[in-house]
């Protein structure tokens, strides 16, 4: 089923204000709150449980904390406390992280994509609740399991944007979390490449697509919406700009293109709450968005 999200950033939002946000995104009707972790603003799992220990129903998003900052272990035993805490509700992603910021702390990873082809099989063993031994460039687990595993493994999503790592995406991970500055055509050409990583890779079903899409509401809305992608001659078709019936028409464009998870990134100068009020319009004037995929 399409599903209907939003963001609260890290750059224009200290951590104080996020559970005022949350609750403010599921009073207004919206399902899916997203954040990410950027060195050195905000914990992606404190902020995560956070949002999730004020609402009673939002899901929330992690798209994305970066791999290199923890080993692979660690990353489980916060993923399974928050996910028995509120089931199903966490939505928890990976990425390789900012380069430039991994080596700063010392985390750079020689071979970003080894990297995620050994961790996400890894995490998403240990939280099925499975006994884990691996030799790998990066991983190395000696019969490591978790005492509380959730009782149903959340979905685990990667990052990525060029070809190889969505392919792998495809390959070793649950859902892919697609950037936003894409037009609907390239959203589409990289779904089909995801698509075709996961059925080369032996499995079935389908990934979960979740894409963030720049959005502004308003008279004035394309223009500001435009002026953050002012380097792109084409950032009309960058962002979603006007109406609520505009927004959403712009939102089935994507869901049509195969993405699952349409989430509405606010530009920087907006009251959040009123955002999220529109952005949960948007989600009533879709009948067929909501529900977890």
């Amino acid at each position: 089923m399409s599903r209907i999200g939003t963001i609260f950033s890290p750059y224009p939002h200290p951590p104080e204000k996020l559970r005022d946000a949350a609750r403010a995104a599921e009073d207004a009707g919206v399902d899916e709150l997203w954040l990410w972790e950027d060195c050195f603003r905000s914990s992606a799992w404190a902020a995560a449980a956070a949002a999730l220990a004020v609402t009673d129903h939002l899901r929330i998003g992690v798209g994305i904390a970066p791999l290199p900052l923890r080993n692979v272990a660690a990353s489980a035993m916060e993923i399974a406390t928050i996910e028995r805490m509120f089931p199903a509700r966490l939505l928890p992603g990976f990425g390789h992280g900012v380069q430039d910021w991994m080596r700063q702390v010392g985390a750079k990873a020689a071979s970003p994509l080894t990297l995620m082809r050994e961790q996400l099989p890894a995490l998403r063993s240990l939280l099925a609740g499975e006994t884990v031994s691996t030799e790998g460039r990066y991983v190395k687990l000696r019969d490591v399991a978790l005492d509380w595993p959730p009782p149903a493994a959340p979905l685990v999503y990667a990052a990525a944007e060029g070809p190889k790592t969505l392919s792998l995406a495809g390959a070793v991970a649950d859902g892919v979390v697609l950037d936003s500055r894409h037009t609907v055509a390239e959203i589409a050409a990289a779904v089909q490449t995801v698509q075709r990583g996961r059925a080369e890779a032996g499995r079935e079903g389908r990934t979960d697509v979740v894409a963030y899409v720049l959005t502004a509401f308003g008279a004035d809305a394309l223009e500001r919406a435009t002026a953050v992608l002012a380097d792109r001659e084409d950032a009309a078709d960058r962002v979603l700009a006007g109406s609520v019936t505009e927004v959403a028409e712009g939102v089935a464009r994507f869901h049509a293109a195969g993405v699952d998870d349409v989430v509405l990134l606010p530009t920087d100068d907006v009251d959040l709450a009123a955002f999220f009020s529109a952005v949960g319009q948007v989600a009533l004037a879709l009948p067929n968005a909501g529900g977890a995929s």
